[in-house]
């Protein structure tokens, strides 16, 4: 019966994993809509955007210390009420400045569920083998949740309004909420330590300021401004991490980066969200603005990096029992440099086939790493540090995935001007300005603009791969130190 109710548990837990992760994307292609009918400005729409992601990271790691100490569920269930709530109140937004505190207190709420989850199932799952396949499914959840985000939200565009993007999450928080106490176990722990304030305000000031910096180089005229915020949130997380290293009962055990494969899975799944976030942005702009592909089709031909997502990690404990687990992972990793790879080939009329051949087989080497790793750093620490352990695991990923939109945005935007010898700053521009020109002209303006972008994309491909290999040499050469305390038996394994 136990066996049944932890199985039954872990279904309950995919619905926050997978809505939270789906929140984050999903915005991607309802916001041209919302901002037309709310009459959000540019800098409006970048805060609609990013409040929500921006959050979650900032508080992700207070909140992993906090279901520690007054217990998972209940910070769950606080949690799972709450973003309920707030997705109607986003959902009849009349005015941007309204959206943008929703979507901001979204991330607070949506910065509550993630360690929750994660950790509540180290405390479901005692058998090493059972638990590995648990956290397969929510890893699973989890990154197929961000990759099939624009395409729920795709079908959603299609027939109701932009308010239903958000409204999707009610009815699985209200199944959360009435199945949580049934199935799920409560679990607090009397030495986790009440969370130290200036640390919380430190980590937060951190990553706000570090990721603002980052995405503000994309779409700012001047970097005097992202600039100042890159250094200063670099000296508040400098400053942070030397207070977590004197403190008895850290609010994030940065001890943990001792043990080098930790710190490798740490670093890979990073690097690892700034490649397929990169990848997703520009695959997703090249479907709509080069093909000619509506939205809603966008979505659907994109569904092959949500799959391949779904696909690996749900392969990856079949592949530990059969080899190590490092190897499993670099493999992964290798097969994810070569999906990049193709998608330097694309280009001309057999353009879609490669496309989505080259973000399935991506996304697909990805899944050990997603899988594997986050088993890894979980099953690393004692139950009673699972919360603090997870939420090293959520920062990663979304600090990854931030940093993949701006960087390789950026990237991607250098090529394009660069090779349209600055005369256009974007393919949405290009596109506008082709309808004003007579036919001729506009023609080429587009043919030169598409073929600006699809360079763009290359580069991006060949810079995911560099990154997907480099990942698999470090995974497999990351080794424990000689002298190293004592791990837990899923790390013993790395």
């Amino acid at each position: 019966m136990r066996f049944h109710r932890a199985w039954l548990g872990l279904v309950v837990l995919m619905l926050p994993t997978s809505l939270v992760a789906m929140d984050i994307t999903a915005l991607l292609l309802a916001l041209p809509r919302l901002s037309a009918d709310l009459g959000a400005t540019n800098v409006q729409q970048l805060w609609i955007s990013d409040s929500y992601g921006l959050m979650v990271a900032g508080l992700v790691i207070t909140m992993g210390t906090v279901g520690d100490r007054i217990g998972r569920r209940r910070l769950l269930m606080i949690g799972g009420a709450a973003f309920g709530v707030l997705s109607i109140m986003a959902a009849f937004a009349t005015s941007p400045l309204v959206l943008i505190v929703a979507r901001a207190l979204l991330g607070v709420a949506g910065a509550t569920l993630m360690p929750s989850t994660l950790a509540l199932i180290t405390s479901m799952f005692r058998d090493e083998r059972q638990r590995g396949q648990a956290i397969a499914i929510w890893a699973t959840c989890q990154f197929t949740g961000g990759a099939l985000g624009p395409v729920l939200a795709g079908f959603l565009l299609q027939y109701f309004w932009w308010g239903s993007v958000f409204l999707v999450a009610v009815p699985a928080m209200a199944v959360l909420l009435l199945a949580g106490p049934v199935l799920l176990p409560e679990f607090r722990s009397d030495r986790a330590g009440r969370p130290d304030l200036a640390s919380v305000g430190l980590s937060l000031a951190a990553v706000l300021l570090m990721i603002y910096g980052v995405k503000q180089l994309t779409v700012g005229s001047s970097p005097v401004g992202p600039a100042v915020a890159l250094v200063v949130g670099a000296a508040t997380g400098f400053l942070f991490v030397r207070r977590q290293l004197r403190l008895a009962a850290p609010l994030l055990d940065l001890r943990l980066l001792r043990n080098r494969p930790f710190t490798a899975v740490l670093v890979g799944l990073v690097f690892a969200g700034i490649a397929m976030a990169g990848t997703g942005l520009l695959v997703t702009q090249y479907l709509q603005s080069v093909l000619g592909f509506s939205p809603a089709t966008s979505a659907v031909l994109f569904a092959p990096m949500g799959l391949g997502v779904a696909v690996g990690t749900m392969i990856a404990p079949a592949l530990a029992r059969r080899m190590r687990q490092p190897t499993a992972i670099a493999g992964g990793l290798a097969g994810s440099a070569l999906g990049s790879l193709l998608l330097v080939g694309v280009g001309g009329a057999g353009s879609l086939p490669l496309v989505m051949i080259g973000i399935a087989v991506l996304a697909l080497g990805t899944g050990p790493l997603f899988a594997l790793g986050t088993g890894l750093i979980v099953g690393s620490v004692p139950p009673e540090r699972a919360g603090s352990a997870a939420s090293m695991s959520e920062t990663g990923n979304y600090f990854g995935g931030s940093l993949g939109f701006a960087l390789l945005g950026v990237v991607a935007a250098v090529v394009y001007r660069g090779r349209m010898d600055g005369t256009s700053d974007s393919l949405a521009g290009a596109v506008a300005a082709s309808e004003r020109l007579p036919a001729g002209q506009g023609t080429e303006l587009l043919y030169s603009a598409r073929a600006a972008f699809t360079a763009s994309l290359h580069v991006t491909g060949v810079i995911a791969a560099v990154i997907f290999a480099g990942l698999a040499v470090l995974l497999l050469t990351m080794r424990p130190a000689a002298r190293e305390a004592p791990v837990s038996h899923d790390l013993q394994r790395l």
